[in-house]
């Protein structure tokens, strides 16, 4: 290897593939580096055949070599990876671990955050998705599962749906899939693989516990700080699966309000419990109105929070009132244009809030180590 070409493949080293976020270089993507008449000839590997992000790769392995010949030097011949390299691929990505191994098990130095509620419609989606992305914002590493299969709508949230409604496709490399990255939040939702974005998803228990399965075992996230579930309202077959499959998950549990709101709230903790997890906290959602006068409208009530919080400290661990979000039209208009509040409007008094509780969430210890959130080697 001469000196130039030595040179070329320590700058292609600071291209990332923007689908696994590793240097194209670790990934054995880079085929070849040749020293030419006129400067270099960068050959590189992708993933599959149409790779989403082959234009932008190529792009990025020529500006890097480049940086080293001079602007025009560098060609750079693209080809595809053949089954064996693939398989070899995702097996150094999966760590040994086979296809369906979920990673966030006992020995796994993410945290995983469950979000659950005790019935629909009070907001804990959209909580779950600015979370996600504040966390995000703080430099985590994050991972979100959109694992409410019958009322997905992280996908929106997050702008990740076309004018037509449909949603970011992920990548397939063999067995494994790369999810679509939105807002530095690496995102996976059965919305993703329905061509029909009005269609309904009408599964029985098994069909969903196999979904959540493949969600959190097929899909490689990497090394995250943190994993997000969004949970679907209730105490159903998906709150079950997760205390099968994800049994060192922490579960915060979203209410409103109102103190009627309190005895449901309360139910989806307990199923947490029953099933091995720990409640760690209550988001209290739609707190109050905010007058021009400077008081406060309370539309739905006052102290449920409060109170599912003190239920579930009688019944085990004390568990904290995280945060009270008030009520927000910034916080509902971000979430229809799909634009987090948290970065969108990051002064607004609901962005404010859950910004709190990720500043919380990522002061705690990671996993097994103790390690601060943050510092894993990605």
């Amino acid at each position: 290897m001469t000196d130039l070409e030595d040179r070329v493949r320590r700058a292609l080293a600071g291209v990332i593939d923007p689908e696994i976020r590793k240097p194209i270089t670790e990934l054995d993507m880079v085929a070849h580096v040749v020293e030419t008449a006129t400067g270099v000839e960068v050959g590189v590997k992708l993933t599959i055949v149409g790779c989403p992000a082959a234009d932008r790769i190529e792009r990025d392995a020529r500006v890097a070599a480049e940086s080293v010949v001079g602007d025009g030097n560098a060609v750079v011949a693209i080809s595809v990876m053949t089954p064996a390299e693939r398989d070899a691929l995702t097996e150094r990505l999966r760590g040994g671990r086979g296809p369906r191994g979920i990673p966030f098990g006992a020995d796994s130095l993410t945290r995983v955050y469950a979000i659950t509620s005790g019935k629909g419609g009070v907001g804990k989606s959209t909580l779950t998705a600015n979370l996600a992305v504040a966390l995000a914002a703080r430099g985590l590493a994050v991972g979100l599962v959109d694992a409410d299969v019958h009322g997905f709508s992280i996908p929106g949230l997050l702008g990740l749906v076309d004018a037509d409604g449909h949603a970011a496709k992920p990548t397939r490399v063999g067995e494994m899939i790369l999810p679509p990255v939105a807002h530095g939040v690496k995102v996976i939702s059965i919305g993703m693989f329905l061509d029909d974005p009005r269609a309904a998803v009408a599964w029985r228990g098994p069909m969903l516990h196999r979904t959540l399965q493949q969600f959190l075992g097929d899909v490689f996230f990497g090394d995250l700080d943190v994993l997000v579930l969004d949970l679907p309202p209730g105490t159903g077959d998906v709150a079950i699966s997760v205390g099968q499959l994800l049994p060192t998950a922490e579960v915060i549990v979203v209410t409103t309000p109102q103190p009627a709101a309190a005895d449901v709230a309360e139910r989806s903790g307990v199923v947490a419990r029953q099933t091995g997890q720990r409640v760690i906290g209550v988001i209290e959602n739609m707190a109050g109105l905010a007058q021009p006068d400077g008081s406060v409208l309370d539309l739905f009530g006052s102290g449920g929070g409060a109170e599912v919080a003190r239920r579930l400290s009688e019944s085990g661990d004390d568990v904290p009132l995280l945060a009270q979000v008030p009520l927000s039209i910034a916080l509902r208009a971000g979430g229809d244009a799909g634009a987090p509040i948290v970065e969108s409007t990051p002064d607004d008094p609901a962005a404010r809030a859950i910004d709190a509780v990720a500043a919380h969430l990522a002061s705690r210890p990671r996993g097994l180590a103790g390690r601060p959130l943050g510092m894993s080697v990605r």
